[in-house]
């Protein structure tokens, strides 16, 4: 359920179909740069009522690392 709530704040700010996003898509790859990766973070915050913290999104190089980080807080 985070997969596709997470794929569709991807989606909505790289422009990108749903198809174009997979749990290990890069998002690199997916033509995200650091400006896009905060607008993300900012929509995930938004999602999930959290507060994502500076070094994890640091972290974040797959799709997938933004699901297990919303799973495990």
């Amino acid at each position: 359920m985070e997969f596709e709530k997470i794929r569709a704040i991807i989606c909505e700010q790289l422009d990108l179909n749903e198809d174009d996003v997979a749990i290990d898509s890069l998002l690199e790859d997916l033509g995200a740069d650091s400006l896009d990766l905060v607008d993300i973070v900012m929509g995930i915050e938004d999602e999930f009522g959290m507060e994502v913290p500076d070094d994890a999104i640091e972290k974040f190089s797959t799709v997938g690392d933004i699901v297990d980080f919303v799973e495990e807080v």
